[in-house]
């Protein structure tokens, strides 16, 4: 199986974040339950994730790096933490559900600011538009996980400063690939998962959280901390953080995110987008293939989608998968996303590469792909 839906999940991992999971698996128990070797190696671990994922996005104090399921479940805190019951907040047009849905929930009154893909001066001005004083949050993706798109977080992070109004990033798609510095951006939250881009396991994620956040727990209970009080306790990360940790999870998230740092971010982004520029190219020359991306690609990374005019895109992703090839295709849990864009009637189908996908693989794809297309069609 050939391997382009990093968008979802890195399925290929360095191997050292395998050792590290057989690792703590074998020789932790549970951090903050007892003063013993295997539970303190255990709180070692977790503090030294928490320290890296600090270092790499500028966050003040390791404190405020909090451990969650995935980017849905930290994006659900800070939503609720921000957010009344029919609050009023400003989104992008290319949110992914785990975004829209907690909204819907809470009967918000929602604001889109819409532009045209790949149009981050465009984003730039409806945000500015839509923002005003009584807003209660802003959210935004860095990158679109349909397209790829890079969003301005940073000039709305600015607007967001400027009016005194609440920021969220989903950090989804771009956590390990492209820089973030939570301190400049002054954002109040960042979530992310720890299972794409940062190639830590299924199950793992991250909330980054400005030092002044308010929170509000999604869970009560255990912390291992303040035992005697019934209420959670006021100080990140225990706050936000009920239960027993996932140990062997975050033991390969920290072995994933030190992969990354040694690769470092830009050499990863220009790896993915080399790949998908290559992608793109061919798919163009494809007879009835509209291509979703700029030919320059720029403002995109490493995800690229591209319609099958005529043919049913999921259609086509099975039978990708029937030839070898694992892709994503249909409405990648955005529909807003292809409202805005103008492919909610088709879907797409998606290519997302990481640092272990090469030309060959790409080229095989589209060696492959026009043979399907013509199958398909009669």
């Amino acid at each position: 199986m050939i391997y382009f839906d990093s968008a979802a999940t890195s399925f290929q991992k360095p191997e050292t974040v395998c050792n590290a999971m057989e690792t703590a698996l074998r020789e932790m128990s549970s951090p903050g339950r007892g003063g013993y070797p295997e539970a303190m190696q255990a709180a070692e671990t977790l503090l030294s994730c928490r320290t890296e994922l600090a270092e790499l996005f500028h966050v003040p104090e390791p404190e405020q790096v909090v451990f969650t399921m995935n980017a849905t479940h930290g994006l659900n805190i800070a939503i609720k933490s921000l957010i009344p019951y029919g609050g009023k907040v400003v989104i992008s047009g290319y949110e992914h559900n785990a975004v829209t849905r907690p909204l819907a929930a809470l009967a918000a009154d929602i604001r889109v600011a819409g532009a045209p893909l790949f149009r981050p001066d465009l984003v730039t001005e409806a945000f500015e538009k839509a923002i005003t004083p009584d807003v209660d949050a802003v959210i935004c993706n860095h990158v679109s996980n349909v397209f790829g798109a890079v969003q301005p977080v940073e000039a709305v992070a600015a607007i967001c400063r400027e009016k005194g109004v609440p920021f969220i990033i989903d950090a989804s798609q771009s956590a390990g690939v492209l820089p973030l510095d939570m301190t400049a951006l002054g954002a109040t939250f960042i979530a992310m998962p720890g299972h794409k881009g940062l190639y830590g396991p299924q199950g793992t994620g991250v909330l980054l959280c400005c030092e002044k956040a308010e929170t509000s727990p999604l869970m009560e209970g255990g912390t291992g901390s303040v035992s005697i009080q019934q209420e959670m306790p006021e100080f990140l990360p225990d706050r936000l953080e009920a239960g027993t940790h996932n140990v062997p999870g975050i033991a390969g998230l920290l072995a994933g995110v030190r992969f990354v740092r040694g690769m470092g971010e830009d050499a990863i982004c220009l790896h993915e987008r080399k790949l998908a520029q290559m992608a793109s190219e061919g798919l163009r020359e494809l007879p009835g293939v509209s291509v979703c991306a700029r030919r320059d690609l720029f403002d995109q990374t490493g995800v690229l989608s591209f319609v099958p005019q005529g043919l049913d895109s999921e259609l086509v992703g099975n039978a990708l998968a029937d030839a070898g090839f694992a892709v994503r295709a249909g409405m990648h849990c955005a529909p807003l996303a292809h409202r805005t864009a103008g492919t909610i009637d088709s879907g797409t189908v998606r290519l997302s590469f990481s640092v272990f996908n090469n030309e060959e693989e790409v080229n095989h794809l589209l060696e492959t792909l026009p043979e399907i297309l013509k199958q398909l069609s009669n």
